[in-house]
């Protein structure tokens, strides 16, 4: 089983960063035929701005641009996705949703009908969401944050595409401050990845 973690942080040194590795460790450990690819939308450079070409995509009056299509494909190879993130403003940060903008577009990921049937297209993908926050459990239950992220991102985004949330975590700094607390629960939740996919599909 192949998982795809991508991770949107401009560090290359970040709490983040090291997250998403813990969780590829976590995967591949689990079971020596699992791996894990990391896909630091940074350091690849994706460009996140919705063009004109991603609007003749959305019509389907031109293809999507060469890399969105291996986005697409590299999301295809994979029987898991997780995506990995910081908390920005109480959402996913600019260069993460720009990727789902343009990546989980019309055609690919829903198709929308003349006659207003929606066809969500990703039902066999598997999503796991690891977001990092900064303030405190009370903070964003008291703000209402957790109905927010479910509303906007879990429903909003990937409901519509059919795409099953398997984990859905927020990691707040102020419970896991020490490096080792991240390490642990980062890695738990590798090693439970394709676990609770098997443990859905049965």
């Amino acid at each position: 089983m192949r998982a795809l973690i991508v991770l949107s942080h401009p560090i290359s040194d970040s709490l983040s960063g090291h997250v998403a590795q813990y969780i590829a460790d976590g995967i591949r450990r689990s079971n020596p035929a699992n791996s894990a690819e990391i896909a630091d939308l940074t350091k690849e450079g994706f460009d996140p701005r919705f063009t004109e070409s991603d609007i003749a995509a959305f019509y389907k009056t031109g293809l999507p641009p060469a890399d969105v299509i291996a986005e697409q494909a590299r999301i295809d190879r994979s029987d898991a996705l997780v995506l990995v993130y910081p908390i920005y403003w109480w959402t996913m940060p600019a260069l993460i949703k720009g990727w789902i903008d343009r990546v989980f577009c019309h055609g690919w990921a829903y198709n929308e009908h003349p006659d207003g049937r929606l066809e969500k297209k990703l039902q066999h993908l598997p999503v796991h969401l690891v977001a990092l926050a900064s303030a405190s459990r009370g903070t964003y239950s008291k703000h209402g944050f957790t109905d927010a992220i479910n509303t906007q991102i879990n429903h909003g985004i990937f409901d519509y595409c059919g795409t099953p949330i398997i984990t859905s975590e927020l990691l707040f700094y102020p419970e896991l401050t020490a490096p080792h607390a991240y390490q642990e629960v980062a890695y738990e939740i590798g090693r439970n990845i394709f676990t609770k996919a098997d443990a859905l599909n049965g």
